[in-house]
């Protein structure tokens, strides 16, 4: 099977946490990044759940900056609450 090179971009605390991972079992970023290829090309999707937090959302965002500017505008008020511990 023909070889082909592909070069990619990735922040370096990331590339060196998963230099450790590969070597911890045993294989190569290349070896990862091929099984990792294969399986999308067999499955034809990403073989993992990705999602967006949805603290980040549209509407939550649109929701805390209303809630800022009440409380800028004195509309509202931050209130401390007591932390209520779990019965176990």
């Amino acid at each position: 099977m023909a070889q082909t090179l592909v070069n990619l971009r990735m922040d370096e605390d990331v590339k060196k946490s998963m230099e450790e991972t590969c070597k911890e079992l045993g294989i190569t970023m290349s070896a990862a990044f091929n099984m990792f290829a294969r399986k999308m090309s067999r499955e034809k999707r990403i073989p993992f759940e990705v999602s967006i937090d949805p603290f980040y959302s549209e509407s939550n965002m649109k929701y805390l900056k209303k809630v800022i500017k009440d409380i800028e505008s004195g509309k509202a008020k931050l209130v401390e609450h007591e932390l209520m511990e779990d019965d176990e």
